[in-house]
């Protein structure tokens, strides 16, 4: 009989164990899951909801400490609860470091400790954690956390090796999602390091392709990613980039509703907004340049303006050669003008806070205005109200956009890099451009 109750002791220890996992599980479903519960309206009470949670999970948890402090198990649900919340926890670091000590094989436990490296900045102690916890077994939690700290990491020493550390990124973020297909948070990791690949290695659109994808996938797949605030401001600053604004506004307004706490969302929003105004109105008065001083300027267009691009040898950005035939801008067709340059003079710039292009507004022979927008940039290169400018086989797109009772229709033409324009005659030189970057989140906390 003695030995029946002495059997039966660490099966009851095991299932107190179970009990404590599942109550540590459902916390974490709850702060993942919360607006399948929650109304989008109540966001801003998010964070004080799970911190609650995780009290009550703490407390139960403290119940049982006495029995089973020095069982890994136990400490490794203690620290899991500790780590629920965005910010770094000494008590978690310390539960979470005694239990892979007491055993090495606990996979959860390396992953959630290199979530806590992370959050005190400890980018490399996280990544050997990662890499450590892969080592046991590979695992789609490892691999994506992997992939985020590798972006997040300062590369050893030049710009390739950041590149490099990138697409060992994007490798990473690909075997998680190979693991399990049907993880959105797996999916959403991936679309943020094409995003980084697409910035990183020369924008080819097909890496900013893949990136929506993943980001569309994610969402397919998990309802609960559909609320995460990072996918929607991450996508909007690609769509921003691409200038899809009607969607990178609602991207932002999204991700601004499911965390009225964070401040960039919004801001971003009204940055884009007031831009917007701006090329809007600037188009419609031709950057408020006089009547007169307009004919003088445009007196002396001409088609020696066109410097290189007249050339019979002249080779155009798609690799065509052959001179350029100047065209009106009312001429042009939406997309690629092959064959043609537009040719005009420059009556506005726009420098706008977070800006990714430099915009500037150019008027023809015709009167006619259309708002320019050249990408890759230095800080240094510009144009100047007056000067003259070719654009060879321009890029055209009519942009028709409605948000929030605001309404913005105009046309403008894309320049991928300063490189590719002519201004005054000449071509720019190499220090004229520069890779364009821009800040996105890079974790899913």
């Amino acid at each position: 009989m003695a030995e029946d109750e002495k059997s039966g002791e660490p099966t009851k220890e095991k299932d107190e164990l179970q009990i404590m996992k599942e109550l540590v599980d459902e916390l974490y479903n709850f702060r993942d899951c919360y607006f399948e519960t929650h109304s989008v309206e109540e966001a801003g009470r998010k964070q004080s909801d799970v911190a609650q949670e995780s009290e009550k999970t703490l407390k139960r948890l403290e119940e049982k400490e006495d029995h089973f402090k020095h069982k890994a198990e136990f400490l490794l649900q203690k620290g899991r609860c500790l780590n629920v919340a965005p910010d770094f926890s000494t008590v978690a670091e310390e539960c979470l470091s005694r239990a892979v000590k007491l055993e090495p094989g606990l996979v959860e436990g390396w992953n959630t400790l290199g979530e806590q490296y992370w959050k005190k900045g400890d980018l490399t102690g996280a990544k050997n954690c990662f890499t450590g916890a892969l080592q046991q077994s590979k695992n789609k939690v490892s691999l994506r956390n992997l992939s985020m700290v590798l972006r997040q990491l300062p590369p050893a020493d030049s710009n390739a090796q950041h590149g490099k550390q990138v697409m060992e990124s994007v490798d990473m973020a690909r075997q998680a999602v190979q693991l399990d297909v049907t993880d959105g948070t797996s999916w959403y990791i991936l679309g943020n390091a094409y995003v980084s690949l697409f910035f990183t290695c020369g924008q080819n659109p097909q890496l900013s392709q893949q990136a929506l994808t993943a980001y569309a996938q994610s969402e397919k797949v998990d309802r609960a990613a559909s609320c995460y605030p990072e996918l929607h401001f991450n996508r909007a600053t690609l769509f921003q980039y691409e200038e899809m604004y009607g969607s990178a506004l609602g991207g932002y307004s999204r991700a601004a509703a499911l965390d009225p706490g964070w401040e960039e969302p919004p801001e971003r929003e009204k940055q884009l907004l007031e831009y917007l105004g701006k090329v809007t109105e600037l188009i419609q008065n031709k950057g408020k340049v006089k009547a007169r001083r307009l004919r003088t300027m445009l007196s002396n267009l001409n088609t020696s303006a066109l410097g290189p691009c007249a050339s019979p040898q002249f080779r155009s950005p798609t690799g065509r050669v052959g001179s350029l035939e100047p065209r009106t801008l009312s001429s042009l067709t939406h997309g690629h003008n092959a064959g043609v340059a537009a040719l005009g003079k420059v009556v506005f710039s726009l420098a706008s806070e977070g800006r990714m292009a430099f915009t500037f507004g150019m008027v023809d022979s015709e009167e006619s205005c259309i708002v320019v927008m050249v990408y890759n940039t230095a800080d240094s290169w510009g144009v100047l109200i007056g000067d003259t400018v070719v654009i060879p086989e321009p890029q055209v797109k009519r942009h028709s956009i409605t948000h929030k009772e605001k309404v913005f229709d105009f046309r403008s033409i894309r320049v991928d890099s300063p490189l590719l324009l002519i201004v005054n005659g000449k071509k720019q030189n190499v220090q004229s451009q520069i890779a364009a970057s821009v800040s996105y989140k890079p974790q899913s906390e």
